[in-house]
């Protein structure tokens, strides 16, 4: 935790979503939710980029049918985050969802009803470690909680929803978990958190759910995030904002830095992972431009891909990044292509260029080269590499075959 902070942070156990680690004592981390078709990759995927640029440490995905399913194998090995798989009514949806590899699951306790369900997907996702976030809805509960609870939504309706779909996960003797009991009534939604952060120790994602446009949306959602977390409450967040996804990630960004639950970076380095159409060691790269940006103090977005096919225009709202091509570091700005530099000089590039950035701004460092010199370079590196490559790196039809074996 920041050191700035002073808020005591409730223990929890601490589960993996990807490679972020969500609860004891981890930084609370920031989530929102694309609202593009998951089955419209690239746009998906340009949005999750947006949201990771914006703050967004975890991204979730709908997947609502075997289309959203079969993009989500696209998505995932090229997403910059991990991925949570939004899944309401249909279990074999989630099933789908974990051939195609996401790095966790969203469950409403109120949609999928069959417990015989619930466990067959709680045992696949033990099988693979992948955890599961029980995502209660005060406009979802089971109608027989409804009616013991004088068909009204009260805390203790949320919170026996969630410890039901605990039970039925212990049977099967999955615990990956973590839990939401989201409410659009403030006071509601933080009497549940209240008495279920009494009960269990499994990490909270925090949330105002339909909490509308902005600014009412940002200020019931600051009431209800900010007040648990000043009591020690919370391992993750998201803004559910009637808005652009990309608000939600700031705000929540936001919100952190400011209760000094977040430290602020000096560059927000973007990395995508390192799927089968990379041609660097990307991990490698990004921990080099880390070292060498960690004195500069320069406060902007960076992106290293791995790629020239796909980087460029999946992190083009970054200020600033490079893209391998074929022994080459492709420079963009803003989108815009505008250098290429050895492979082996790629990390002292991005800090030059980040340097005149800082002090002249991005359109005016634009205005320094010849960008149609440098697009035109690197689509020539682009080519030749789907030329040798071909189109199918990450193996998806293989996912795809999984994935279709799950219709109903």
């Amino acid at each position: 935790m920041d050191t700035q902070s002073s808020f005591p942070r409730r223990p929890t156990r601490q589960i993996l979503v990807g490679d972020v680690p969500v609860g004891g004592f981890a930084p609370v981390s920031v989530q929102s939710m694309t609202v593009t078709r998951t089955s419209d990759v690239e746009s998906t995927l340009q949005q999750i980029y947006d949201l990771a640029m914006a703050g967004a440490d975890i991204v979730r995905c709908t997947c609502n049918d075997i289309a959203a399913a079969e993009g989500l194998a696209e998505i995932v090995p090229r997403s910059p985050v991990p991925i949570v798989a939004d899944v309401h009514n249909q279990y074999r949806m989630a099933l789908a969802a974990l051939e195609a590899g996401v790095h966790c699951l969203r469950l409403n306790p109120g949609n999928i009803k069959k417990p015989e369900h619930i466990k067959i997907v709680a045992a696949e996702a033990r099988d693979r470690n992948v955890p599961i976030r029980i995502g209660v809805n005060g406009g979802s509960l089971h109608p027989d909680l409804y009616s013991k609870y004088g068909g009204m939504v009260t805390p203790e309706a949320m919170v026996e929803s969630a410890l039901q779909e605990i039970g039925y996960f212990s049977e099967v003797g999955f615990d990956l978990i973590k839990i939401s009991v989201k409410a659009s009534n403030v006071p509601l939604m933080l009497d549940a958190y209240r008495q279920l952060a009494e009960i269990t120790d499994h990490p909270l994602h925090l949330g105002v759910t339909e909490a509308g446009p902005p600014p009412s949306g940002t200020i019931k959602s600051t009431a209800g995030i900010a007040t648990l977390l000043a009591e020690g409450i919370g391992d993750t967040i998201r803004y559910s904002l009637t808005a652009d996804p990309v608000i939600e990630a700031r705000a929540g960004r936001q919100l952190l830095e400011a209760m000094g639950l977040r430290e602020r970076k000096n560059v927000d380095l973007i990395s995508c992972p390192s799927c089968g159409r990379a041609e660097i060691d990307v991990v490698a790269v990004a921990e080099e431009a880390m070292e060498a940006f960690a004195d500069e103090k320069i406060p902007l977005q960076v992106a290293v891909m791995g790629c020239v096919v796909n980087g460029p225009g999946e992190a083009r709202d970054a200020d600033l990044g490079i893209a391998a091509g074929r022994g080459r570091g492709h420079l963009f700005v803003k989108g815009k292509n505008v250098e290429v530099v050895k492979e082996d000089e790629m990390v002292e590039a991005l800090v030059s260029w980040a340097k005149v950035i800082q002090v002249e701004g991005a359109e005016a460092a634009l205005k320094r080269v010849d960008t149609k010199l440098a697009e035109r370079e690197a689509l020539l590196d682009r080519e030749q590499l789907l030329k040798e490559q071909g189109e199918d790196v990450n193996e998806i039809e293989q996912k795809l075959g999984a994935i279709r074996n799950q219709r109903a």
